[in-house]
């Protein structure tokens, strides 16, 4: 009985002992299998790589080990991300270093550049082909551009018109683009152009924001025309006859023979006089007389006298009222019309001027003068009389008013450069 109680006792302690036995070699014979696998597994991602002939690869218990060399350090540091994604891999350590070979380092590029040259030579036959579409747009475009009749008829003068003709060259541009790049299957590429040449544009139209303003303006002052060569005219407080409206500036001759230069954002912007649009003009000027005369007498006096000159229009006619009351006498604001075609305006006020105060003088109505004057004369044997002042109207034509034409016709015609204004357009 002892001996069957010690039989099983020494049975019961060799039984996990075995058993602790076979599992340990169980478990030692997967490990060395997995990391076989995993060896296989990376050398085949290195075959097909085709970049890592002199690396090496041995795993020890899921540590994957790497050494050898490859042509770039890029290359050497793809292998640890890439060893990691390997399933059962625990550690990489990753000895791979850049090759000191020339020859190993440059072959990648020298292979980079056969494909590329292969590349284009694919490319090419495609290429030449979006670039002659290309072309043969851009020519129909500018061959339409070239025609006169369809852009002289639009356009109201030939700013206008060179304006249409860019304006389509661009659009014909645009379309051959889009054609050539629909041909190599890049249009994704054209979005990006525009894009860029948005931002382009936004910063030079924030860099040329003048320019582009009176550009502006020349094309509406062109369309609307508010005003003719040989007009006159005020603008800004400046006054002139036109000479011409080019792209920048609107140039004027003033009466001293000068020339203004406006730009033309001002001018469209500014209020513009234009004394030329009508024959018939009105001069005005004032005349004082004493208190005690008979004012509706005066009045009409002064009325028929103007109204009597030769180069008055008799409508409208001439008119003359009270203006104010003042501490040396009355003041009567005298008014008439002429033809400032035919007569000078300037010259017209003057001597409608002249021949109110001799008309009131010879009625003896006086006409105060405020100041004090102290005159002194000498004794001489007689009696002296002022001479008298002829009442003959003198001529009042507009020759001054034609030579000034005939310097601006004179200018125009011998001046070279652009001019947008045109004597059969539309005028506003």
């Amino acid at each position: 009985m002892r001996i069957l109680l010690a039989i099983c006792l020494l049975l019961t302690l060799a039984l996990p002992a075995a058993a602790q036995e076979a599992t340990g070699t169980i478990t030692t014979e997967n490990s060395a299998q997995q990391d076989a696998a995993i060896a296989t597994r990376m050398r085949e991602i290195l075959a097909e790589l085709g970049n890592y002939d002199d690396v090496t690869v041995t795993v020890s218990e899921g540590i994957v080990s790497l050494r050898g060399t490859t042509t770039s350090a890029v290359e050497a540091l793809a292998l640890e991300p890439l060893a990691s994604r390997i399933e059962g891999v625990v550690a990489v350590k990753n000895n791979v270093t850049e090759t000191a070979d020339i020859g190993d380092r440059l072959n990648p590029a020298f292979d980079r550049f056969r494909t590329r040259i292969d590349q284009v030579i694919v490319f090419l036959p495609l290429a030449l082909i979006a670039a002659l579409v290309f072309t043969l747009v851009v020519l129909v475009g500018f061959a339409i551009a070239r025609l006169r009749q369809p852009w002289e008829r639009l356009a109201p003068n030939a700013f206008v018109a060179e304006i249409y003709r860019q304006l389509l060259r661009i659009t014909f541009v645009i379309l051959g683009i889009v054609i050539a790049l629909d041909i190599l299957n890049a249009t994704a590429l054209l979005s990006t152009i525009l894009g860029a040449a948005g931002i382009i544009g936004l910063a030079l139209g924030f860099a040329v924001r003048d320019t582009v303003e009176n550009f502006i303006a020349s094309v509406m002052l062109s369309f609307r025309q508010p005003f003719r060569p040989n007009d006159t005219v005020e603008i800004n407080g400046d006054t002139g006859k036109v000479i011409r409206l080019t792209s920048r500036a609107t140039i004027l001759l003033s009466f001293d023979g000068n020339h203004i230069r406006i730009p033309n954002a001002t001018v469209f912007k500014s209020r513009i006089i234009n004394y030329s649009q009508n024959a018939e003009r009105r001069f005005m000027f004032s005349v004082m007389v004493e208190r005690s005369a008979d004012l509706q007498a005066t009045r009409q006096l002064v009325e028929n006298t103007v109204q009597k000159l030769p180069f008055i229009l008799s409508e409208p006619a001439a008119q003359t009222w009270i203006e104010t009351l003042h501490p040396a006498g009355i003041e009567l604001v005298v008014t008439g019309w002429v033809d400032q075609n035919e007569t000078s305006i300037v010259r017209a006020k003057g001597e409608a001027l002249r021949q109110v105060k001799l008309s009131i003088q010879d009625a003896g109505v006086i006409i105060p003068d405020a100041t004090q004057a102290i005159t002194l004369t000498r004794d001489t044997s007689g009696p002296s009389t002022p001479p008298r002042e002829t009442t003959r109207v003198d001529p009042v034509d507009a020759s001054e008013d034609e030579a000034l034409e005939r310097i601006v016709t004179a200018e125009r015609d011998t001046e070279s450069g652009e001019d947008l204004l045109r004597e059969e357009g539309l005028q506003e």
